[in-house]
């Protein structure tokens, strides 16, 4: 559960802000999107093989 407690002279905006900064940081969104539907195992496989090739190639074209 997040808990944001909102101090003295604070405006509601800047509290919402970091309300929503929180939740952001937790993932929960982020989660109910990835299991809004089904995706079979070889392709979240193939797809976390892509996304490694995509980052290391990165990596070396920095270096």
């Amino acid at each position: 559960m997040i808990i944001v407690n909102v101090k003295e002279n604070e405006s509601i905006d800047k509290a919402l802000k970091r309300f929503k900064k929180k939740f952001e940081r937790t993932g929960v969104l982020k989660e109910i999107r990835r299991r809004s539907f089904f995706e079979k195992p070889s392709i979240s496989r193939r797809n976390e093989k892509i996304k490694a090739e995509y980052r290391q190639k990165f990596l070396e074209e920095q270096n």
